[in-house]
Parts: C-alpha cells; sequence; structure tokens
C-alpha cells in the first residue's frame, strides 16, 4: 500500500484539496497569528528549511517571510570543520580509547558525526538546508576511500558550500575547483602540463564534469531553461572535445597544500588531515604554459601564470549564458518544485544575471527570486507543481520537527543504517551525477505529461519499505533510528511532550501536525484514518506517535505541492 500511495502522491499533487480547520494562536507577544499566516509560514519552511517546530513556524509568521529571511542571511555559517577538530582532539587525548579498538575506524565516520550535528542543531536553518541542495551539484563521495579516511575532506569541502550558499556562485565555483577533495575525487590534484614524448597528457575528468555538471551543461540554453535548435532543430552542444581538452589545460599545476607541500604531494605518504582543509595550490612549473581558446572564443594568452589561467576559466563559465538557468532550474528542482515553470525559472534566472540589483550570481537574490516567486506560494494548484520529498530531508525534517534531543547536546549520527534502508546519505552519492539525475522521470503519467520527478530514480519498493521502516525507528524505537557506532556516543532521542499534551483531542492533535507537517494539505482520506485508528490508543505519548507516524508515511507529507 505504501507504494501505490508515494507512486500516486507525487503524480497527482493538489493532494490535500480538503481545508481542514484548526485556529491560529497567540504568539510570544500575545499578538494573534492566524490559521493562513501560520500555514504560509510552515509552506515556507518547508521549501526553506529541513522542518521546524511549530515555535518555528511561528516566529516566521510573527517576523513574515521576508524579515525573517534576512535575519538568516545574517546568521553566521554553522560549519563542519570545527566538529572534526574538536573529536580528532578528544579522540587523540585518549578520551575514547576504551571503547574504541581502531582509531581510524572512528575517524571514517567522524565528517557524518558533524554533517548530522550540524544539520540537526545549527540556528542557520536555511544556510543549512541550501548547503545541502548545493552538495547534490557540486557532488564528491565518501565512498572514495581516500576522502572517508580524512576527517578534514569532506568536511572542508561541505564548509565551501555552507560558507558560500548566501554568498555569490563565481566564489563557490572557484573554491570548489580548488578544493582538494573535489581535486581527488575528479582527479585534476597532481594534473600535469602535456609530455607526449612519455604519453602523458591532462587528465580531462574534472574539465568534462565543471562544465557538464556544475556549471553549463550539455547543451545551450535560453533564459527560461528550454533548449537552444540550430536550424534543423537540433539541440546545440554547449562544448566539444576540442573544448574538453584546452580546459583541462587550465587544471594543470594544482596540487595540495600544506606544510613541507611539493608538487605530486599525495596524501597516502603524508597522512597530515591539514592537506585536505586547505586550498590546493600551483606550480607553474607543472602548468600548461600555452594559449588556450576556451568556451565563446575566449582566449588565455600564453605565458600567464596557472592560477590567472584558471581565474579567467571561472570567469568564461561564470558568465556563459548557460550559467544562471541551468543552476537555477536545479537549485529550484532541490528547494521547491521538480517541474519548475519556463516562466519561474526565468525570473531566477534574471535575479542570477543581476536583474534585481545584487551583483551576477548573488546568492542571496537568487534565495529570495526561488523562495518569493507566485509559483513558490502554491498550494495544493497546479497539477505540474510539486516534488517528493527526498528521504534524508525527511528524516531530518523528523528530527528537528520533534525536538530531538541528548543529555549532552551531541548527535553523534553515522548514517549507515538511513543509508542501507533508503539509498541516501549526504555526501556519499554513487557517483559525480548525485543519486538521481534533474531530468529523471519514471515511466507512466509522469512521463507521459512530460514531467520529471528525480527523487523517483531512488524511489522503489525496497527504498518505500525502508523509509518507512526509518521513519517508525526514529518514532518508536529511537536507539535503533540513528546508527551511533557504539558507546560511549549517545543516542538523541524524541521529544514528544507537547503532542502528547494535544493528544487528549485527536482532533487538535492532528491539526497541529496537519500545520507542521503538511501545510494545510491534509486530505480528508488521509484525516480520517488516522482519527479512527488513534481512537484506539489511550496512552496519550503512544497517541501522539501514532499520529506523527501514519501522517509522516502517507502521501499528503510525501509530496511538497
Amino acid at each position: 500500500m505504501a507504494s501505490i500511495a508515494v507512486i500516486s502522491c507525487c503524480v497527482a499533487s493538489g493532494i490535500g484539496e480538503d481545508d481542514i480547520g484548526g485556529g491560529g494562536s497567540d504568539n510570544d507577544f500575545g499578538e494573534s497569528i492566524s490559521h493562513a499566516e501560520l500555514i504560509e509560514a510552515s509552506r515556507f519552511a518547508s521549501q526553506s528549511t529541513f522542518g521546524m517546530t511549530y515555535e518555528g513556524i511561528e516566529e516566521i509568521a510573527t517576523a513574515g517571510r521576508d524579515s525573517w529571511l534576512e535575519q538568516q542571511f545574517d546568521i553566521p555559517p554553522s560549519l563542519l570543520k570545527p566538529i572534526a577538530e574538536d573529536l580528532i582532539t578528544r579522540q587523540d587525548s585518549g578520551e575514547w580509547e576504551e571503547f574504541v579498538e581502531n582509531p581510524f575506524v572512528l575517524r571514517n565516520v567522524i565528517h557524518r558525526f558533524a554533517w548530522w550535528q550540524r544539520t540537526m542543531t545549527a540556528p542557520d536553518v536555511v544556510r543549512q538546508r541550501v548547503a545541502y541542495a548545493l552538495s547534490q551539484f557540486f557532488v564528491v563521495s565518501d565512498r572514495v576511500e581516500t576522502l572517508i579516511i580524512n576527517p578534514y575532506s569532506l568536511t572542508s569541502f561541505y564548509d565551501i558550500l555552507l560558507r558560500n550558499a548566501f554568498g555569490n556562485y563565481r566564489d563557490m565555483l572557484r573554491e570548489v575547483a580548488l578544493s582538494p577533495a573535489m581535486g581527488l575525487y575528479l582527479s585534476h590534484a597532481n594534473n600535469s602540463k602535456a609530455d607526449p614524448e612519455n604519453n602523458i597528457f591532462p587528465d580531462e575528468n574534472f574539465a568534462r564534469e565543471v562544465m557538464q555538471l556544475f556549471s553549463i551543461g550539455l547543451y545551450e540554453l535560453n533564459i527560461d531553461g528550454s533548449v537552444k535548435l540550430d536550424s534543423e532543430g537540433r539541440p546545440i552542444p554547449t562544448y566539444d572535445n576540442d573544448d574538453i581538452s584546452e580546459m583541462a589545460k587550465v587544471f594543470t599545476g594544482l596540487t595540495y597544500a600544506g606544510p613541507g607541500h611539493y608538487w605530486g604531494r599525495n596524501y597516502f605518504y603524508h597522512a597530515d588531515p591539514w592537506v585536505f582543509s586547505l586550498p590546493m595550490i600551483m606550480y607553474d612549473g607543472y602548468h600548461e604554459q600555452g594559449e588556450k581558446v576556451l568556451l565563446n572564443g575566449t582566449v588565455i594568452p600564453a605565458g600567464q601564470t596557472g592560477m590567472d589561467d584558471v581565474e579567467t576559466a571561472i570567469d568564461n563559465l561564470f558568465n556563459h549564458p548557460n550559467a544562471a538557468p541551468f543552476f537555477c532550474k536545479q537549485l529550484i528542482q532541490r528547494l521547491v518544485t521538480s517541474n519548475p515553470s519556463p516562466q519561474y525559472i526565468e525570473r531566477v534566472a534574471r535575479a542570477f544575471n543581476g536583474e534585481s540589483g545584487s551583483p551576477r550570481g548573488d546568492m542571496k537574490a537568487v534565495l529570495r527570486a526561488i523562495f518569493f516567486d507566485p509559483e513558490a506560494e502554491v498550494l495544493g494548484g497546479a497539477s505540474t507543481f510539486g516534488r517528493l520529498r527526498e528521504p534524508a530531508v525527511r528524516v531530518v525534517s523528523l528530527a528537528r520537527t520533534f525536538n530531538y534531543t541528548s543529555d549532552s547536546g551531541d548527535y553523534f549520527n553515522t548514517g549507515y543504517r538511513m543509508a542501507y534502508l533508503v539509498a541516501q546519505h549526504p555526501l556519499s552519492s554513487p557517483s559525480v551525477f548525485n543519486f538521481y539525475q534533474p531530468n529523471y522521470s519514471p515511466v507512466g503519467e509522469i512521463a507521459d505529461n512530460q514531467m520529471v520527478a528525480p527523487e523517483f530514480q531512488i524511489t522503489n519498493a525496497n527504498t518505500i519499505v525502508g523509509l518507512t521502516n526509518q521513519i517508525g525507528l526514529a518514532i518508536f524505537y529511537e536507539n535503533q533510528a540513528f546508527h551511533t557506532y557504539q558507546p560511549p556516543f549517545e543516542t538523541p532521542r524524541i521529544n514528544l511532550t507537547d503532542y502528547a499534551a494535544l493528544a487528549g483531542n485527536a482532533s487538535d492533535l492532528v491539526d497541529r501536525l496537519d500545520i507542521v507537517l503538511t501545510q494545510g494539505r491534509l486530505s480528508r482520506g488521509t484525516r480520517d484514518v488516522v482519527l479512527e485508528t488513534l481512537e484506539k490508543v489511550d496512552d496519550s505519548t503512544q497517541r501522539a506517535m501514532v499520529a506523527i507516524y501514519l501522517i509522516l508515511i502517507s502521501p499528503d507529507y510525501a509530496v511538497e505541492n
């Protein structure tokens, strides 16, 4: 039944057409907040964060979306690397020696500890959500052994996304290109200039993917994201093999930084973890010095320094007409809807291009355009609107919405149980192409209507049951939901005090859950099933658990629409 429900919910957005009752509330200042204001705040939170408590939704409603978002822009980034540093220091001091026989095993999961800690507790909730969306655009993965054994590799990379989530796309693209984690993942670290006599030529891996995946895509686009066609009706490629070869020459001469650095430095022989916390540096003697011709005829003259070449190449990609629609469409897909209209894409792309008054590439302008676009405010509207909530977002949302906590405030979750059950974990994609393709369309009604549903690429009978089980574990068996390695690491636990207090009146409980989970879209059918089931549960805490569980596994919640 779960699989049928989830499939039907993504095909038919507008599930919650029934308006369910429920009054407003008073905020901390005694001001009345209407039900409609709470619903709108909840909708906004569902797109811009991993999930909010009821009190957090009230804060948005009281401040207003615009003011609240500007407040979020002002919060300094909560980074992952400081957590990794703290854990390494504690381990090196022998704090966990009696519990951890092999210290390298623990270091393999420190980046996951750091991600869960920040994601579940950080106050910069919008930044955390946007960074996660960016991590599915700029992809590296702990499935590469060297990255997983170094606790600074992926924490430092993710911090690039956190720092630049409210910064500028160009700065982010540059930092990604110089990231040692990316340099290893896409093999442009220690990429040397050509030596034809020894059959050595620049590696083209990063050069290809920085164009195909991180900046401009495969085909020329109009500003609304539609594909440009030549006179014979065929898509126009953005680059060819010569362009890849020329771009590859740019990214030669880069190697790992750190004390005692030298050309060709290899992490395996220099196990200083700081190697992966510093940007790569240029050795001009190993950089291709000749002239290079980049996209749209941009010429890099011979004799520039290697870093000057890199800066020119980043500008070449950043200023390409495709950059705005290609990047913005995917960011909309990750945050709001799988099938944004051409008009929606164009409005956001124009903000990227600086037409809203901000500099080109300004992420704040892009996010304002995404979140405040009229199309983002659709509730149960157009049949093309909405997106299937991906498993990682649903699990984190559960934790943030229902006050998961621990005595120490630490959340030492490895995420391996979740990854096993739902085939997804942040920073653990099976390839540089992410967990799913942005243009993936499952066979059936979605494909027949020329729509896409990317998250369906990892949605099958196994992952649907796995996600249902993960949600059940998190609610009913919290000590089994999050894999915490072993003692003395704490398992976070759910806090349902507020919802247990509402459970005496099942209708009030469901009304509250409708606000925080389904943005007022809970269908009459789902509501009736939940209420009928609650009649059989006497204990208030158990009643709250059952209600939350049933709504979280329902199609009403599975799809944001």
